[in-house]
């Protein structure tokens, strides 16, 4: 006999499919491909930080597309993540302005303090996945690390990434997405 429980499919919230309509509004009828990278920001971010199988064939599904079309997006752009991530994602960076300012130390003293190393690992409390990104253009304010929309500049000292790493630890609640905050109104 056959379990049941399969696991639910997956689905958008209403807010994220009000956000996805009018995103699809922007472009030609005949070219809701176009809307696949916007649509990919809003997956991530309603299903936990990353775009699954099971996430980019309802992506897939949402834009009439194959999910090979939306699989070959989702893993060219290191933005999409594709498999479980932390509640914070620190995308340092480690082009030549921010490594003259020290962010092999940053990434090294990352490491050392949430236990979690580069190229996408996750701390073991579950808060922190650390990955390299390429230039955040924000060079006058190396080193630098992006979190969701947020630049935290200038962690060229322990002060300042401890300061960094406490505000995001001290996060109660995840911050409400924009489609989220449109719905309240």
């Amino acid at each position: 006999m056959e379990s049941t429980n399969a696991p639910a499919k997956p689905q958008f919230s209403a807010a994220a499919q009000d956000e996805i309509k009018r995103i699809i509004t922007h472009y030609p009828a005949d070219r809701k491909k176009s809307a696949l990278l916007p649509v990919l920001h809003i997956a991530q971010a309603e299903f936990g930080g990353w775009v699954s199988p099971e996430v980019q064939t309802l992506v897939a599904e949402t834009l009439d597309l194959k999910p090979i079309e939306v699989y070959e997006v989702a893993t060219f752009y290191t933005m999409f993540n594709l498999k479980p991530v932390g509640k914070h994602v620190l995308e340092i960076c480690r082009t030549g302005p921010c490594m003259l300012r020290g962010s092999d130390e940053l990434t090294a003293h990352l490491e050392r303090l949430t236990g979690a190393k580069v190229g996408g690992e996750t701390s073991p409390d579950g808060l922190f996945t650390l990955k390299e990104v390429e230039c955040l253009a924000a060079c006058g304010f190396a080193p630098i690390v992006q979190v969701r929309e947020k630049y935290y500049e200038q962690l060229d000292t322990p002060e300042n990434v401890d300061a960094m790493l406490t505000e995001l630890r001290n996060m109660v609640h995840r911050p409400i997405l924009p489609w989220e905050a449109l719905a309240q109104n």
